[in-house]
């Protein structure tokens, strides 16, 4: 739910996509967990692994996705560079089985989680880094999918809040970078704010790695 730059390592760069987040995270913590992850993800929700499946949540926030998913007994890395937003989903999610990681686009080390997962979620993430730092990220990702695995990702369209480091990023665009990197878009679809924002709208996408005979289900 918010991003900023990796140096490669498991030292964290300068914070520019997660601007305003630090400041913000007490009322954001209440705000994100408002939702539910299947209300979130309702259009998706058929596409999330049903058997038990190694999943990494970058800019997990309060680790509301993370918890969900855990509870369908997913193995769940959850990354979140803004350490107030990781002490909220510790706290709330105390008792979820996740693996929390300091760690950011578009670097992603994941030192101590190597290895590859069959989906990984970036809700309200990517359109905090810029057309460069996209094109490292979208390899990245293809690199950490297992064959058949799937990117689930939220773009969110409107007005930019005062203070945030963002960028307008359209499904298009993102499913032209995917396909660049051998991702196929399997489902695009868009939905209203489910906060009552007027001015602001999503996109849902799903990109699933190459090599149908591994194919999620």
């Amino acid at each position: 739910m918010s991003d900023r730059l990796s140096a490669g390592g498991d030292s964290i760069g300068q914070a520019r996509g997660t601007a305003g987040y630090a400041r913000a995270a007490d009322m954001l913590a209440v705000q994100y967990e408002e939702v539910t992850f299947g209300e979130v993800h309702r259009d998706v929700l058929s596409l999330v692994p049903a058997r038990p499946a190694r999943i990494l949540d970058v800019g997990a926030g309060t680790g509301r996705d993370a918890a969900a998913l855990a509870a369908l007994g997913h193995s769940v890395v959850a990354v979140e560079p803004t350490a107030e937003l990781r002490v909220h989903g510790q706290r709330i999610h105390a008792g979820s089985a996740i693996e929390w990681v300091d760690d950011a686009f578009p670097a992603l080390a994941l030192r101590k989680y190597p290895g590859r997962f069959d989906a990984v979620f970036a809700t309200a993430v990517w359109m905090h880094l810029d057309a460069e730092e996209r094109g490292q990220a979208m390899a990245r990702i293809a690199a950490l999918l297992m064959p058949g695995g799937r990117f689930f990702v939220n773009l969110r369209h409107g007005p930019v809040p005062d203070g945030r480091h963002m960028f307008d990023v359209s499904a298009a665009e993102t499913v032209e970078l995917g396909a660049a990197h051998g991702l196929q878009t399997v489902l695009s679809g868009e939905r209203s704010d489910l906060h009552g924002r007027d001015s602001v709208r999503w996109s849902s996408l799903v990109l699933q790695a190459r090599d149908s005979r591994n194919v999620l289900n």
